[in-house]
């Protein structure tokens, strides 16, 4: 069969924050990434001011308005420093848009041909979960530095890498009862499948559970969780989310390395702040897991706080941040995958637990 709506990866992950010049520089100090391009009153934008970031194959663009009456500041106001757009590579973004249109999406802007000296994109854009959108970009016939109304950046210097490598995963929070719906529309939409299902027995604490289901385009250059809540005796990290953000939106993203030992310890002295797992964490791995198939040493993954997971096609070393932002919203995991597609349901338990540790001390548990 012929696939209508062919999806190339990932382009961009879009986010609307309080100060985009002060953004860009956090994610270069902490996360190592260049600032490679820059549009705004300078290169003849005047609503926003946005910078482009890159590592490996990851771009972020950090994006921030000029005034009140500006729908990027009028997002921020509401949801605090989060993703607008996560935006897919796409051969021909007019047809991903009609298929897209015909199988029932919602439109937030129609095909648009972006021009200048260097050639054109074009883009267009769906509505998703919450104020979250997908654009479609075709950059195929496009040389330019990022887009038309971007320029090269001249006053950063280089970044020194953290060695993230990709986007393994982008996961977002939905309201209670709007997980299968939401999976629903990826499936019918964009042809996506599902890959995992989480019930709130499987991702559950003494205090909190949640759910969850992960689809993906069948090759893994895309893959997308969605969880919600589930009934527990306190408030879930996915409730505390929804409570902050104002609404469904992304929650973290699971940038891809191949050493995750020196992507954390670049990223610590960086000032990055990861969650903490208690050592009988590790003392149980000894037993849980088979480590003659995992080329990593324990004493080295305790003192770095990193977790491990392992199935039947390999295994895999996952840790998370902390909020990167004053809310207790966005936040990110580094990921190394040994063979495993999984997401860490061996960890699952620790990990909800550190959040909870977390909650506790914002007095939102």
């Amino acid at each position: 069969m012929t696939d209508l709506m062919p999806i190339l990866g990932y382009d961009a992950i879009e986010f609307y924050v309080g100060n985009a010049r002060q953004a860009a520089h956090y994610y270069r100090t902490a996360f190592g990434f260049d600032v490679v391009a820059y549009a705004g009153p300078e290169t003849g934008v005047r609503d926003r001011a946005s910078y482009v970031l890159e590592q490996g194959g990851i771009r972020f663009v950090m994006t921030g308005g000029m005034g009140p009456e500006s729908d990027i500041v009028q997002h921020q106001m509401l949801h605090g420093d989060g993703v607008k757009d996560v935006a897919f590579r796409v051969p021909n973004a007019e047809q991903a848009f009609e298929v897209a249109l015909e199988r029932g999406a919602t439109a937030h802007h129609a095909p648009e041909v972006r021009e200048d000296e260097h050639g054109k994109i074009v883009v267009a854009a769906i509505k998703a979960y919450g104020d979250t959108i997908h654009s479609f970009v075709d950059r195929s016939n496009y040389s330019g530095s990022y887009a038309p109304g971007y320029n090269p950046t001249r006053h950063w210097q280089d970044a020194t890498p953290a060695g993230l490598a990709y986007i393994d995963h982008v996961v977002c929070n939905v309201e209670l009862g709007k997980m299968n719906d939401w999976a629903a529309y990826y499936a019918s939409i964009m042809g996506f499948t599902q890959l995992h299902h989480f019930n709130d027995e499987q991702i559950a604490t003494e205090y909190t559970a949640l759910m969850s289901k992960v689809l993906w385009d069948g090759d893994g250059r895309i893959k997308l969780p969605i969880n919600e809540p589930a009934e527990g005796l306190k408030k879930s990290q996915i409730e505390e989310y929804l409570d902050f953000y104002r609404s469904a939106g992304v929650q973290h993203m699971a940038l891809a390395t191949d050493n995750i030992l020196d992507t954390v310890r670049m990223m610590r002295s960086n000032g990055v702040r990861f969650l903490t797992t208690p050592h009988s964490y590790y003392d149980d791995l000894k037993d849980r897991l088979d480590w003659s198939t995992i080329d990593a040493e324990l004493e080295q993954l305790a003192e770095l706080g990193i977790l491990v997971d392992q199935d039947d096609e390999g295994y895999l070393l996952q840790i998370f941040t902390k909020a990167v932002q004053d809310r207790p919203t966005v936040f990110y995991e580094v990921i190394e995958r040994h063979g495993s597609r999984g997401f860490g349901i061996g960890n699952f338990k620790a990990l909800f637990e550190a959040i909870e540790r977390d909650q506790d001390e914002r007095g939102n548990l």
